[in-house]
């Protein structure tokens, strides 16, 4: 008894003093597009319109609407997206926890009970052995040994995948926060849109009645009403477009909130006048970029999970070895307890599968899974920097179309007062009267257009930034 606790302790020492990690230790390798020195300054195209200060984390807070920020916060408190994401972090976690329980002790109980005939022969017995009922109680423990870091690398790629799950938890909020700012803004571009409309469409109700006064007094004709009549039934027939967009916007809203459309705020379906912010855009650098963007982030924990899968698949190669203890009773029923039916054991058990079928080609697989992975977080960093400097670029086009067509606007707008005071005056033909009319209706449709796309654009320069997802948490890429 004693030897055979000596040989026990020593071959535990033994084992121990043998553990060591299988498979590579992850790190950032140096030539991923992270590291590059050309990606972390400022984000090109930045000028009058863009500053480098951070963006912030409630960047929608930033159009001062309260509105907005209470879409938000239901959507938030409600949004179908954002408790899948919940669901699939939850989960992820758990996955974790199971890692982190397979290696270490392990306990067993067994009990049983039944009525037995045993071969005679089984035991050397030429004679048939009695049916008796036999009972069987055991108490089991083990302890298994990581000592190759099988387990460990297992935990590292459970945990990395939480974390890079935890990254699309972070991309759906953001999209969501992003779509929910589009959809109130569709909604009040839709309604401010339909009041130019509307008021485009009185200029030329007025015009439609001077033409026809004029032509009752004998100074005009049929034709010039005629064309004065289309201009106002084409105006009219652009109407319910409008309608048709708000409709839309509130609908996409009612799906975010997952709430009726009579559960909206109150004041969203009449919003008339765009949100817009009285700043220069925050847009910060390209380091800020690469690490606050999730999808970033997530890329970089799946290229942590597969580095790690390379040690789990590494250490299949090798035996698992454990020791453990088991004590119990097996006999008659009655017998049970007796010394002649107790047993007990303790000792080492080393179970080795030898490394084939394919045993090998399963660590080279997870290798190259390792390297596609480390490509995608490359590809995933240089879209981040592509999508800012282009929605930077875009906003930039967007905002000096914006002010042209506002002077445009202006200009429009003189030159057909202008020519319509000529036309009463009789001094301007009813055709400059009617083409000035309707240079100026143009114009002002083109420039509600042109300030609704403005707007959209900072809602996707928002969205390319990655800004709106943080939550009391910091955002760090682990190199």
């Amino acid at each position: 008894m004693k030897q055979g606790a000596r040989l026990a302790t020593v071959g535990l020492g033994l084992l121990l003093s043998a553990c060591q990690m299988v498979g590579p230790d992850y790190h950032l390798p140096k030539d991923a597009a992270l590291n590059r020195p050309d990606l972390q300054g400022e984000i090109a195209g930045q000028g009058a319109n863009a500053m480098s200060t951070p963006v912030p984390a409630d960047w929608w807070r930033l159009y001062q609407d309260p509105r907005l920020d209470e879409l938000v916060r239901q959507a938030m408190a409600s949004n179908t997206d954002l408790r899948v994401a919940a669901a699939n972090l939850a989960r992820a976690r758990m996955q974790v926890e199971e890692a982190q329980s397979l290696g270490g002790f392990h306990s067993g109980v067994k009990m049983g009970a039944q009525r037995l005939q045993e071969s005679g022969e089984a035991f050397l017995l030429a004679d048939k052995v009695p049916v008796a009922n036999v009972g069987d109680i055991g108490i089991s423990t083990s302890y298994q040994f990581d000592l190759f870091g099988t387990l460990q690398r297992g935990i590292e790629g459970a945990q990395a995948n939480a974390d890079a799950t935890q990254a699309a938890a972070d991309t759906a909020r953001i999209t969501l926060v992003a779509d929910v700012v589009r959809a109130y803004t569709q909604v009040c571009a839709a309604n401010e849109e339909q009041n130019i409309a509307l008021h485009s469409l009185d200029l030329q109700q007025q015009s439609l009645t001077m033409t026809q006064r004029l032509r009752d007094a004998g100074r005009g004709d049929e034709t010039q009403v005629t064309r004065s009549q289309t201009q106002f039934k084409s105006l009219r027939a652009e109407l319910p477009r409008y309608n048709a967009a708000r409709q839309a916007g509130l609908f996409r809203l009612s799906m975010l909130l997952a709430k009726p459309l009579a559960q909206l705020p109150a004041g969203v379906t009449t919003c008339a006048e765009l949100p817009h912010i009285a700043q220069l855009m925050p847009v910060g650098d390209g380091a800020a970029l690469l690490k606050r963007r999730p999808d970033i982030r997530q890329a970089e924990r799946r290229l942590a999970a597969a580095t790690a899968d390379i040690g789990v698949a590494t250490g299949a190669l090798y035996p698992d070895i454990s020791i453990g203890a088991s004590i119990g009773t097996v006999g008659i029923l009655e017998n049970l307890g007796k010394p002649a039916t107790n047993r007990w054991g303790f000792g080492p058990l080393l179970s080795w599968t030898v490394p084939s079928n394919g045993s090998r080609a399963r660590v080279h697989e997870a290798e190259a899974s390792t390297q596609a992975a480390l490509a995608h977080f490359d590809g995933v960093v240089l879209n981040a920097i592509r999508e800012a400097q282009t929605g930077l670029a875009q906003y930039t086009a967007l905002l000096e179309r914006r002010d042209a067509l506002a002077d445009a606007e202006q200009s429009a707008r003189q030159a057909a007062d202008q020519t319509h005071r000529f036309f009463q005056a009789g001094r301007a033909s009813f055709l400059a009267d009617l083409q000035a009319t309707r240079t100026y209706t143009d114009v002002r449709a083109q420039l509600a257009s042109s300030n609704t796309q403005v707007a959209m654009g900072q809602i996707d320069l928002f969205l390319a930034l990655g800004g709106g997802w943080e939550n009391g948490r910091t955002a760090v890429v682990n190199k």
